[in-house]
């Protein structure tokens, strides 16, 4: 379940999973329920992600939009949503799904405050490689029907850009519940991908991408050709 964020007059937004601000305590106050803040970051990661044109947005070669342009795209849509909701579904996404270049608190120039989906384009844009350690290890969740066709022809990207994975098979587990209750997690060799030349990029907080996964570089969690 999404959790609400409440905004600390001192530090900024916070997600309200402790006793209160993670910095000073505070209680601070409710500037987004959990369903404002689902509908608003799913609004976004599609604009950002698929269909920046249906909101007059134009990325750049690296997926980068300018932050109030992003903005005036989501006050259009929601009534209620302003400047300071975007920035704390931004700032408190779990996941790390978005990069933001600056908020102009740092003598950055308006041209420097940019935002960005940091994975999952379905659009055309080429993202910078990070420097990122990868695990020996990365996990993908998905529905036992898929498996089949996974170990003849490995994982694929189908309608994204990459092959998205996840850090830890928990994550990938709640992935794979978008697409069966009952979902299978598949151990990828990182560390054989890597000394075999394919690349590997963490983006967000606990997703990494990749091309494509061939199945020799798979298993099923938990199998005896784990």
């Amino acid at each position: 379940m999404t959790t609400p964020v409440r905004i600390c007059p001192e530090h900024g937004p916070f997600q309200t999973e402790g006793d209160g601000c993670p910095i000073c305590g505070a209680r601070g106050t409710r500037l987004l329920s959990s369903e404002r803040r689902r509908r608003l970051s799913t609004f976004t990661s599609g604009l950002l992600r698929h269909f920046p044109d249906d909101a007059g947005l134009e990325l750049d070669e690296r997926g980068w939009v300018d932050y109030d342009d992003l903005v005036s795209a989501i006050e259009r849509q929601y009534e209620w949503a302003r400047d300071r909701h975007l920035e704390a579904v931004v700032e408190t996404d779990p996941k790390g799904r978005f990069e933001r270049t600056g908020d102009g608190a740092d003598g950055k120039t308006e041209h420097d405050d940019r935002v960005r989906a940091a994975y999952g384009h379905s659009v055309d844009v080429s993202l910078e490689p990070t420097d990122a350690p990868v695990p020996d290890e990365l996990y993908h969740g998905t529905a036992p029907g898929n498996l089949e066709s996974i170990r003849s022809e490995g994982l694929r990207p189908m309608s994204r850009q990459h092959v998205h994975l996840s850090g830890s098979q928990e994550a990938a587990r709640t992935v794979g519940r978008r697409h069966a209750s009952d979902p299978v997690v598949l151990v990828v060799d990182a560390a054989g991908m890597l000394a075999d030349g394919y690349r590997l990029t963490k983006r967000g907080r606990e997703t990494y991408t990749t091309d494509a996964v061939p199945p020799t570089y798979l298993s099923v969690a938990g199998s005896a050709d784990e």
